[in-house]
């Protein structure tokens, strides 16, 4: 086994674990590969964000079920395209999954309240200029860095107020402020 074989290896046990940083890592790692996969099959970027979004919504609520003698990047993209068949199905535009009260039960349990590197790049910012960064991200992200960082709202309000599930809110949080730490170091 190669040392990247180990490294995706540790951070998927950390993830049963609910450890926060190994679900980063899985999010950071295989978003470019699921994102695009579901480009090329919707040739809609929007789209694809979204059903990349609810992939790895139900890929962490379904994490412990991952069996290591698979490949995790096979198992992502199958899940993938069980969103987008679910989709079509659906006939929706609008990418809505159902969550049972266990499933956002579940979603606390994995909510780390520690400042990320992306949490304290973003709170060193000048207020001026962060909402100029902000304001380069898609408006799905800079609503919920508004509603979590500006409104402080909690994961059960803003998943409330954007009529979404808790999944979906903390996988596009986690995604919004690696796209605005980005920002940030890039200006």
């Amino acid at each position: 086994m190669n040392k990247e074989n180990i490294v995706l290896q540790h951070h998927i046990a950390n993830a049963k674990n609910n450890k926060q940083t190994s679900f980063r890592f899985l999010l950071d790692t295989f978003w470019s590969d699921v994102y695009n996969y579901q480009l090329k099959r919707t040739h809609n970027e929007n789209d694809a964000e979204d059903i990349t979004i609810q992939t790895f919504s139900k890929a962490f609520d379904k994490i412990h079920t991952f069996d290591e003698k698979y490949i995790f990047k096979t198992w992502l993209i199958t899940i993938s395209k069980n969103v987008h068949i679910d989709l079509l199905r659906k006939k929706n535009i609008s990418v809505v999954t159902e969550t049972s009260k266990d499933q956002e039960e579940k979603v606390y349990l994995v909510v780390d309240e520690n400042p990320t590197p992306e949490d304290k790049i973003i709170r060193e910012q000048n207020l001026a200029k962060l909402l100029k960064d902000i304001k380069q991200l898609k408006p799905k992200y800079q609503e919920v860095i508004q509603l979590r960082y500006f409104q402080e709202l909690s994961y059960k309000e803003i998943a409330t107020q954007i009529n979404e599930p808790m999944n979906n809110v903390k996988v596009k949080l986690l995604r919004a402020k690696k796209l605005l730490a980005e920002i940030i170091k890039k200006n």
